[in-house]
């Protein structure tokens, strides 16, 4: 669990070092600007800019009955933010399973590529895809009700 946050804590604290050393300096403006700017990084490289994960078995089981993709996926992967920003909306149709928190879904994902734990991993009909174009995933999404 810790793991996923350790970057955007990092982050979160070198921005208040830096912000508070140009505060310091009289540059007050220049401090929140670089507070917002690495809050906003450590946002990226959390789990918060990401649907919620569900377990690899449940993940399956979901896929197997509507048919949408299911997508290994980590905290801090900028492929994986690349693909879920890329996605859009369409994003929230898809199920997330973060290989950090589900130790199934890092076995698949390693079972996938030949022991690597490369994401985005996306398994569409039982086959995986390792970091697929966004908008081909798109083309994969069944039909919205």
């Amino acid at each position: 669990m810790m793991r996923a946050w350790t970057l955007p804590m990092l982050l979160t604290a070198c921005g208040l070092l830096v912000a508070t050393t140009s505060a310091l300096r009289g540059s007050v403006g220049t401090a929140a600007a670089l507070l917002l700017l690495f809050v906003l990084l450590a946002v990226l490289n959390s789990p918060l800019a990401f649907p919620r994960s569900i377990d690899a078995a449940e993940a399956l089981r979901r896929s197997a009955a509507d048919g949408r993709p299911v997508v290994y996926w980590r905290a801090g992967c900028r492929y994986c933010l690349r693909l879920r920003f890329r996605l859009g909306r369409g994003a929230r149709r898809l199920h997330w399973v973060d290989i950090w928190h589900d130790p199934a879904g890092a076995a698949a994902v390693r079972a996938a590529n030949d022991g690597d734990e490369t994401v985005p991993t996306v398994v569409v009909a039982g086959r995986p895809y390792v970091n697929p174009d966004p908008a081909w995933l798109r083309g994969q999404l069944p039909p919205s009700a």
